[in-house]
């Protein structure tokens, strides 16, 4: 992961990976088969890590506030990769598994809402993921603009306490939200013909 983060999936090689690891590349490729198998083995080790913090939280969401830290700062080793990988298009996987723990959270939400959801929750999941996320990829100006490296122990207590802010209040009222639903209803773009669906048309 420290390669793949510092140089990214094509400039690092099995040997400058084994050399860290003191083995030799023979046996790398003989556990992962190729660069690419260890990628995503390093992508389901970050899944696991993950989807465990993940549902500790859920089973206790008062858990001492320590512990979330400590939680954090188990991630945070590994956030050069994950920012690395995701702005080479790749962790599909473990994309696509922090959007279905996303998607659990909204359904414990979507329970007390006072209005009903107007998009589907997986559409919420995977931008609000994907906005998550920006916070890596984008990293160098997050730090530059909030004057402290976000991958620090300081810049990782300020974007939490940033983000439970954000989060705990809304920028639209609902009746706001509802004007503007309505607006967005009135230039709503009509569906796009496909190439198949003419030629279905055309034949009848």
């Amino acid at each position: 992961m420290q390669h793949f983060g510092e140089r990214g999936f094509d400039q690092a090689t099995i040997r400058g990976i084994a050399e860290t690891a003191g083995v030799s590349s023979g046996l790398v490729r003989h556990h992962f088969g190729s660069k690419q198998g260890l990628r995503e083995e390093c992508d389901a080790y970050l899944a696991k890590m993950i989807r465990r913090i993940n549902d500790e939280v859920r089973a206790d969401p008062t858990a001492d506030v320590n512990y979330v830290a400590v939680s954090r700062a188990a991630v945070g080793p590994y956030q050069r990769y994950l920012a690395r990988s995701l702005a080479e298009g790749s962790a599909e996987s473990l994309f696509d598994e922090m959007v279905g723990m996303t998607e659990q959270w909204l359904a414990d939400a979507d329970k007390s809402r006072p209005d009903p959801p107007d998009v589907d929750r997986r559409s919420r999941a995977t931008v609000s993921t994907a906005m998550a996320l920006a916070i890596s990829v984008l990293h160098l100006h997050v730090s530059r603009s909030m004057g402290v490296d976000v991958f620090s122990p300081e810049g990782d207590h300020l974007i939490a306490r940033t983000l439970v802010d954000i989060y705990s209040h809304p920028m639209l009222s609902t009746e706001d939200a509802a004007a503007i639903r309505a607006a967005l209803d009135k230039t709503r773009p009509a569906p796009a013909r496909t190439e198949r669906g003419a030629d279905l048309r055309q034949h009848k």
